[in-house]
């Protein structure tokens, strides 16, 4: 079994919570030719990935609360198992209809790995060590947004978009035998209560009356956003305006991604020097820089894909920090309801997420103005509620 502090263990955490992320950006390459073989439009495919998100953020809901009753393995490994499942569907469709329904479940499966993860570290630490502890799982998840787009277009180049969802079902076999394997029960004390729509309505009540853990959530949740916002334009930016090949798109994304395992890195690195607040405060001032870089890249009309990536990076640097900070403030003041508390932050945050990228995917035409548009108001959004919150954050959350 996993000791708490390894790096196996981190490792483990950092596999989960990269589910996502690789769920997201290994098929990014793909989704010009899905399009095409599909016959569907630019909207309807861009669904494929806003039904994922909200399946992601519907799972969240329930993951949660029924771990915080039945134990953070069990429903791990069923969450493992419909992911699977789904991925398979994913893999047969023949329709983009049937594909947006495969995602939605997918999604459902996959929240399971990321909820769980952080309810687990919340089950070992608290505060700024909570916080450091997400960093560095943070920092190993980092490599899922750098390998999974260049996997992905290597994928699609030798055998086509189908042959990543069959990359995904192995993953979850594999996932779902280390878990069961290798993976000790975190929770110490379980819920009293019975798993209800009532005892959920209830917890969930309890913890959106926290004043710190609302201003931690639109930290989260705004961030988020943006990122979003970049994953569900990006691959039409770059294809179809900048003319880059698949593969080469996949090159180019990965670079960019490089910025989140440099945001992260840092994170764990000033956490316990600067506090949670400190470490939140420059990571916002990033995401603003980088947002609004992107836009600046775009108004002087520069050709260069790298031109673009380059703030976007800045961008995803910034999410770096944030991200694991604003989860570790938001969970701490709920031991008792730390998978409530997980739920709740994961379906606000990606549900808003949902939105941003189909509101970019249903402006997209010929030019970059709503991707750099969407990214600097996220951005700049988290900064000015990391100012508007400051006096929030110190008096009701003091950490």
């Amino acid at each position: 079994m996993l000791r708490a502090g390894s790096f196996a263990l981190t490792a483990l955490l950092a596999a989960l919570s990269a589910v996502g992320p690789l769920t997201t950006d290994m098929y990014l390459p793909s989704l010009p030719d899905i399009a095409r073989q599909l016959g569907a439009s630019t909207a309807q495919v861009q669904l494929t990935l806003s039904a994922y998100l909200i399946g992601f953020a519907v799972g969240q809901i329930f993951h949660g609360p029924i771990s915080d009753r039945h134990g953070r393995k069990p429903v791990l490994i069923v969450a493992l198992m419909l992911y699977g499942v789904a991925s398979l569907m994913c893999s047969l469709s023949t329709s983009v209809e049937m594909l947006i329904v495969a995602r939605f479940l997918q999604g459902v499966g996959g929240s399971g790995g990321i909820v769980l993860a952080r309810a687990i570290v919340r089950d070992m630490y608290s505060g700024a060590q909570a916080g450091r502890q997400l960093s560095l799982i943070g920092s190993v998840m980092a490599l899922a947004p750098v390998l999974a787009p260049i996997g992905g277009g290597v994928l699609q180049s030798a055998f086509g978009w189908r042959s990543i969802f069959v990359t995904l079902i192995v993953a979850a076999v594999i996932g779902i035998t280390v878990v069961w394997l290798v993976l000790q029960e975190t929770l110490r004390a379980r819920a009293a209560d019975s798993v209800s729509p009532r005892s959920m309505a209830r917890g969930y009540r309890v913890v959106m009356r926290h004043p710190a853990y609302l201003a931690y959530l639109g930290l989260a949740t705004t961030s988020y956003a943006g990122l979003f916002a970049w994953l569900s334009g990006a691959s039409f930016v770059l294809q179809n305006l900048y003319g880059l090949t698949p593969f080469n798109f996949s090159v180019v994304f990965a670079v960019g991604s490089l910025g989140y395992m440099v945001g992260s890195t840092i994170s764990a690195r000033i956490v316990m020097r600067l506090g949670l607040d400190g470490t939140l405060g420059v990571g916002a001032a990033t995401l603003a820089a980088g947002g609004l870089g992107m836009v600046a890249v775009v108004a002087m009309g520069l050709t260069s894909p790298f031109a673009l990536v380059l703030p976007v990076s800045v961008y995803l640097a910034g999410f770096g920090m944030v991200l694991p900070q604003s989860i570790a403030g938001a969970m701490t003041p709920f031991p008792e309801r730390a998978g409530a508390a997980s739920s709740l932050l994961g379906f606000i945050q990606q549900g808003a997420a949902a939105a941003c990228g189909a509101f970019v995917g249903l402006l997209l035409g010929h030019n970059a103005w709503p991707l750099a548009v969407a990214v600097a108001l996220m951005g700049c959004a988290t900064l000015a509620i990391w100012l508007a919150t400051r006096r929030v954050r110190a008096t009701a959350h003091k950490i």
